[in-house]
C-alpha cells in the first residue's frame, strides 16, 4: 500500500473530534440505543488513533483495533439484551427512569 499524503496528526485530530462527539452524546442522551451508538463512535475513534499510531510508529496497533472491535460487539450484544428485557418489563427505555437493575 503506498504511503498516504495526509499527515498523521490530521487523523489524530479527527479521532479526538469523533471521541468528543461520542462523549457528548453519552453524557446528554437519554435513549439507551443512542448511548450505545455514541459509545461505538468513541470506540471507533480509539481504533482510528490505534491505526494512526501503528502506521507512524510501526507498532501493532491494528491488533489492538481488532480487540476493541471484539469488545464493542460483545458490549452491543449484552447491552441490547438488557434493553430488550427492560422494554418487555416496563414498556419504557428511558435511562433516567430505569431502576430495575438496582440491588
Amino acid at each position: 500500500m503506498p504511503p498516504s499524503n495526509v499527515p498523521s496528526h490530521y487523523f489524530l485530530i479527527l479521532s479526538a473530534i469523533l471521541f468528543s462527539i461520542g462523549a457528548y452524546g453519552v453524557l446528554t442522551r437519554k435513549n439507551p440505543l443512542l448511548i450505545f451508538l455514541c459509545v461505538e463512535l468513541m470506540l471507533n475513534a480509539a481504533n482510528l488513533a490505534f491505526i494512526t499510531f501503528s502506521r507512524t510508529q510501526g507498532y501493532d496497533g491494528q491488533i489492538f483495533a481488532f480487540f476493541v472491535m471484539t469488545v464493542a460487539a460483545a458490549e452491543v450484544a449484552v447491552g441490547l439484551g438488557i434493553i430488550v428485557s427492560i422494554f418487555r418489563e416496563r414498556h419504557n427505555v428511558d435511562v433516567d427512569e430505569v431502576s430495575l437493575l438496582k440491588g
